[in-house]
């Protein structure tokens, strides 16, 4: 999928939505952990994977904007710690500057005024004073590859973030994905205002047949039922 595309498909849907589809496709979900979210709430971002693992220093972030593609989003893995900052004020405006569309941290920032200020998206476990006090010897795929949370990611990877969290998409699979997510959109808009004009989501989803159909057969799970009906809520 192209970069304009992409942005212009995924501001009108969610990661929630995309989450649903890639449950429906049989395709890992692979979110962020709970704690990683915008340093600006409302922050939207959507670009290929531009992965960094710091070891103590910026230079891994200026050699991963040497080869970045335009509109891809750094994607830096730290380990999840939480003693030290790794990203500040610099290499956001160092990763704009490269044409970047926004930073994903596995770690903290800080400088959160000047990020603020700034306006590219910037993800991150939260702020901290202190940055490295460390140098660790570099890996050989530092560039390659980042993990984050149970995932490792690369630049087959799409990554997209808003504010329910961080979610990352196989890059050849983000046409079907996007398509599944926006009918699952437009299926649970529908059930929305039919609840707004009165009638439940009780009674669009026949939740009293699939009570009647569980009595029948036990093993029935409401996710078969709503397949069945053309539900998309819970997926």
């Amino acid at each position: 999928m192209e970069e304009q595309e992409l942005r212009r498909r995924f501001a009108a849907l969610t990661t929630a939505h995309l989450a649903d589809a890639c449950l429906r496709a049989r395709v890992p979900v692979r979110c962020a952990p709970a704690g990683l979210c915008a340093v600006v709430p409302g922050s939207r971002v959507a670009g290929q994977v531009c992965p960094a693992r710091h070891v103590g220093s910026v230079d891994i972030f200026l050699e991963a904007f040497e080869t970045a593609a335009p509109g891809g989003v750094l994607v830096v893995d730290n380990g999840g710690r939480l003693d030290e900052a790794c990203v500040g004020d610099l290499v956001v405006l160092e990763a704009r500057a490269a044409g970047l569309d926004g930073v994903v941290i596995w770690g903290l920032h800080r400088d959160t005024g000047d990020i603020r200020a700034i306006g590219l998206p910037v993800f991150s476990l939260g702020a901290i004073p202190t940055g490295p006090q460390r140098l660790d010897p570099r890996p050989p795929d530092a560039t390659a590859c980042a993990t984050v949370g149970d995932w490792t990611v690369s630049r087959a990877d799409l990554v997209l973030g808003d504010d329910d969290g961080v979610l990352f998409l196989p890059a050849n699979r983000a046409g079907d994905l996007f398509a599944l997510a926006e009918r699952i959109r437009d299926t649970e808009r529908r059930q929305a205002e039919r609840i707004r004009t009165g009638v439940s989501l009780r009674a669009q989803l026949r939740f009293g047949d699939y009570l009647a159909g569980r009595e029948r057969t036990p093993s029935l799970t409401f996710r078969e039922h709503l397949r069945a009906v053309g539900g998309a809520i819970e997926e």
